[in-house]
């Protein structure tokens, strides 16, 4: 296929959604918007025409979006997503598009900084030719983006360690500090701005991060993998765990000031 000129995009309203939109319409992607409610005498006009649907909608939201929108996808069309899992996503859209489907994963927020890498993890799923690649690929470049290649269960193992577990681990810190010790007479600079996080990431994203880490297949492997390493503490074995930890700069030069 040539290159994707009209994409559909469910769900803009959104934050990702409208990121999306505007990066990809700056590009000069013909971006066509689909937001609840829109009716089923619509879909038809619309889908006839795209190259692409890009679905911004929850993983939770899928099923019922797809077995609307289905009966008016051609076959040639190619079916996206950009959840932040992967496995989840792509076994649905294979299940109602028989078409070329492509699992995408933005790996940035919705208001990214100018010196924030717009990388976007691009995960095949069936019916996938190169000439879909390539045009799935050219759209996201058109829009800043970067994408590289991957498999969905590469991806959901490494998010559950970069999401999953990042979160599971400061929800359990924060629970297990006991009430009865004023701590914050005692609080460094260090403790201050990991407070802070923790508490934009509880107030703000804990709904996100908490169906992240359900949908994720691999969250409770990675969480069991932790617990292992918490027993070796708790076994006082520091200088073995610290130079376990240190793999991470020891074998990757270009992490030191990262």
């Amino acid at each position: 296929m040539q290159s994707i000129n009209d994409l559909v995009l469910v769900g803009s309203r959104g934050q990702m959604g409208a990121l999306i939109k505007d990066r990809l319409s700056g590009g000069g992607v013909n971006v066509v918007c689909l937001d609840r409610p829109f009716s089923r005498d619509d879909l038809s006009g619309i889908l006839d025409k795209a190259g692409m649907v890009l679905l911004a909608v929850p993983v939770a939201g899928l099923d019922q979006v797809l077995e609307y929108m289905a009966p008016y996808f051609s076959r040639s069309l190619v079916l996206a997503d950009i959840c932040s899992v992967k496995t989840l996503p792509v076994n649905k859209m294979q299940h109602y598009h028989q078409g070329p489907v492509m699992g995408t994963h933005p790996l940035f927020g919705p208001s990214p900084s100018g010196n924030d890498e717009l990388k976007v993890a691009l995960c095949p799923g069936h019916n996938l030719r190169e000439e879909h690649v390539q045009a799935v690929q050219d759209v996201f470049a058109r829009g800043g983006m970067n994408t590289f290649m991957s498999s969905c269960r590469e991806h959901d193992q490494a998010m559950s360690c970069i999401q999953s577990l990042n979160f599971v681990t400061t929800i359990s810190y924060f629970a297990s500090l006991p009430q009865d010790i004023d701590l914050d007479r005692f609080a460094t600079p260090s403790f201050r701005r990991r407070a802070r996080a923790a508490r934009k990431m509880l107030n703000e994203d804990s709904e996100l991060f908490s169906s992240l880490a359900e949908d994720n297949p691999y969250t409770g492997q990675m969480i069991r993998r932790f617990k292992s390493f918490l027993n070796l503490s708790a076994a006082g074995e520091f200088e073995l765990l610290t130079d376990k930890a240190l793999w991470w700069w020891r074998n990757f030069s270009d992490r030191q000031g990262g």
